[in-house]
């Protein structure tokens, strides 16, 4: 081929055509294909832009086939609007445009392609427009048709396409000032090359999605804008996430989707930095900002420093609302769009994202019902009495409403009271103690107690409380009741309009930020108002990464759960690292238990002559003991073995009863150096097989459906 588009280039301009000795090897292919014309089997394609570079990328066959069928369906396309990508994207067919649903990005173009030629650089099949495909198609009709080759074009740039046979076809660009200089198509460097119908380009087509959505899940990022090394946003991170969980079904879940069990799992990103550093605060940071190191302190304005405006009492707010009303705004668009969907909703956080979503739940409310009533006090459990005097005399305490009344101490006040404030008030120990208790109850009975949001002179402040109802109280008095324990700031929640069923945390730094608030331990009895399963999923090179385990039970040393590999079973290089430490535990064992050998025979060496009977009766029964009683090393054997037979820990019921902890398997060339890993293990879980099994597992557990085969 080579030789064959050298020869072409010195054609001249009045006979492009090769020469007969050039092109004779494919002269001699389907010489007798007149009259067999098939017409070409269009693909659609869109347009997206990668690195700043123009790249077309094919939809789906299904998408492309629904596509084709409504442009073929002699309608008016302008107003006709097809969803792809599972309904994530709308196309416009009449705009030839494709539109994101869920979340702001720029739309890209539509073409429906029938003719490519290679790019310059990447070697990548470039679509013809569809006016010009047209064009080569008839060209290439009738040059089937007559038999009748060597036909030259000219695209609307200028560029010559000379169709020799079926099976040249070749694309000379032209050269800027060519037409004034006289200079031909064929001098112009090495043509391209021209290919008819999708089938005959190299191009990966996936034959599409599940249009059965079995689970809904909301994923929110982390600091700055970008999710992983490849400084890619959280639209194409999930994406990505996406995929590998679609390949997981196939591998892992086959025998459900042959039986039509489950469909599968539909990802959805949700941003909040866009719309925090759209309120103006860049430019104050800016003015502030000094000019040293311009590019690292640009990076420090745009991700670092979201944890300082999370921890912001104004931008707290403009977080927590912005995740809560896009995770609200994209559910009742999701239902809107699939009215059929009956599964549930999970969401997911990374990194800071985890934080957000944490104390969201935290200060949700088990009943959906009143979320318009406590719209203006959500700092406060409205409860099921409306007034102080109906919660009194359900007491049997209404004779101290007068004494209420007179301090103007209403319900929400009555709340925030400590029990000095209540004696100082006269109100006797037994009655102090019922009121405490009541609060307190009311409190536990919807999951959490909100935070006293008023310090002692009035004015608002962050709550860093001493205990909590996370925190068990020693003596049970006090304001300990009325702490919600996590240290948040003033904010209001907002209130999720549907109850998630499980919650991710991947590379989460929840536990740090509860220990730096202040809380030094969880109530094992406390659980998520809403959620009923919380899995703290990591790296274990994730320097942003803690545990939550310790936490709930601080006196007890255990490893976090170890996440199987996806193929199942460790991966190699800790199997064998794991075989290292038992065999060198052994031989340790096994030598120490010959030199206690050693040490017993030396000692009795220097008994008398007279007690040679007592040690010949200590030597005959020595083995009758050894055989009664195990040796150390069927001592440690056996105490392994209890140890794997003890019944699983109690770590609280955060996560409905189940382990909270658990923690990625490292690959080989990560534990070489773990410094080195160290950033890649925080923005390893989207593209993590192992991460998006997990996830897989435990959604699939709920609807009772379970892995072809489990792993171990």
């Amino acid at each position: 081929m080579s030789s064959v588009e050298t020869q072409q280039e010195q054609l001249p301009q009045s006979d492009p055509s090769p020469s007969p000795n050039s092109c004779s090897s494919f002269e001699l292919i389907d010489m007798d294909a007149g009259g067999l014309y098939e017409p070409v089997s269009p693909h659609w394609f869109y347009c997206k832009i990668i690195d700043s570079k123009e790249t077309w990328i094919p939809f789906n066959s299904v998408d492309s086939q629904q596509l084709e069928e409504a442009y073929g369906s002699g309608k008016d396309c302008n107003g006709s609007v097809v969803p792809t990508d599972g309904g994530r994207y709308d196309v416009h067919l009449g705009e030839r445009m494709r539109y994101a649903v869920y979340w702001d990005e720029l739309a890209s173009e539509v073409r429906r392609c029938t003719w490519f030629y290679k790019g310059d650089k990447d070697n990548k099949y470039i679509p013809y427009s569809e006016s010009f495909s047209q064009v080569l198609e008839e060209t290439y009709k009738l040059a089937v048709t007559l038999d009748e080759w060597k036909k030259k074009l000219e695209s609307p740039n200028r560029e010559i396409i000379i169709l020799h046979n079926p099976k040249l076809m070749v694309h000379y660009q032209p050269v800027p000032g060519s037409d004034e200089w006289g200079s031909t198509p064929t001098e112009q460097g090495r043509p391209r090359t021209v290919k008819r119908g999708v089938e005959n380009i190299s191009v990966d087509i996936h034959c599409g999605e599940p249009l059965q959505i079995d689970h809904l899940v909301f994923v929110v990022h982390g600091i700055g804008p970008a999710c992983d090394l490849r400084f890619r946003s959280i639209v194409q991170c999930v994406n990505d996430f996406r995929n590998v969980s679609l390949n997981l079904l196939q591998t892992h879940f086959k025998k459900a989707q042959e039986n039509q069990q489950i469909g599968r799992v539909e990802f959805l990103p949700v941003n909040w930095h866009s719309p925090l550093h759209s309120t103006g605060v860049d430019v104050d940071l800016q003015r502030i900002t000094l000019p040293s190191i311009n590019r690292l302190r640009h990076f420090t304005n745009d991700t670092i420093l979201d944890v300082f405006f999370y921890n912001s009492p104004t931008y707290c707010q403009t977080i927590v609302d912005t995740v809560a009303s896009e995770m609200n705004r994209i559910y009742t668009l999701f239902l809107q769009r699939n009215p059929d969907f009956k599964g549930g909703v999970s969401i997911a956080g990374h990194s800071l994202g985890s934080l957000i979503l944490f104390d969201i739940l935290t200060n949700q409310k088990d009943s959906l019902g009143s979320i318009d009533s406590e719209k203006d006090s959500p700092n406060m459990d409205q409860g099921d009495t409306p007034t102080l005097e109906e919660a009194l005399k359900k007491l049997q305490l209404s004779e101290f409403f007068g004494v209420f009344e007179k301090e103007k101490v209403d319900k929400e006040a009555l709340a925030l009271c400590t029990d000095k404030d209540l004696q100082e008030m006269g109100i006797p120990l037994g009655p102090r103690k019922k009121i405490l208790n009541y609060f307190r109850t009311r409190e536990s009975s919807m999951g959490i107690t909100r935070p006293s949001l008023q310090s002692a002179s009035g004015t608002s402040m962050s709550n860093i409380p001493k205990e909590s109802e996370f925190c068990s109280s020693a003596n049970g008095t006090g304001n300990d009741y009325l702490d919600v324990g996590i240290g948040q700031v003033s904010v209001k929640y907002p209130r999720l309009i549907y109850k998630p069923e499980i919650f991710f945390a991947f590379g989460s730094p929840i536990g740090m930020f509860l220990t730096v608030r202040g809380l030094k331990r969880i109530d094992p009895n406390y659980r998520f108002p809403t959620c009923k399963g919380f899995f703290n999923i990591y790296h274990p090179f994730d320097p942003v990464a803690y545990r939550i385990e310790p936490m709930v039970v601080p006196g007890v040393e255990f490893e976090p759960m170890l996440i199987p590999h996806h193929k199942g079973r460790k991966r190699m290089h800790l199997e064998l690292r794991e075989g290292l430490t038992r065999m060198s535990m052994d031989l340790k064992n096994n030598l120490l238990g010959s030199l206690r050998t050693a040490w017993k025979s030396f000692t009795r060496a220097q008994y008398p002559a007279l007690q040679a009977s007592e040690a010949v009766e200590e030597t005959e029964t020595e083995p009758e003991s050894s055989s009664e009683k195990p040796s150390d090393d069927n001592a440690e054997e056996a105490s392994a073995a209890v140890k794997e037979e003890a019944p699983p820990i109690s770590v609280g019921m955060l996560n409905g009863g189940q382990r909270i902890d658990y923690v990625l398997q490292e690959k080989p060339i990560e534990s070489f150096n773990e410094y080195l890993f160290a950033l890649q293990s925080h923005l390893c879980y989207w593209e993590s097989e192992d991460t998006v099994l997990l996830v897989l597992k435990e959604i699939y557990q709920t609807q009772g459906v379970f892995l072809d085969q489990p792993l171990q």
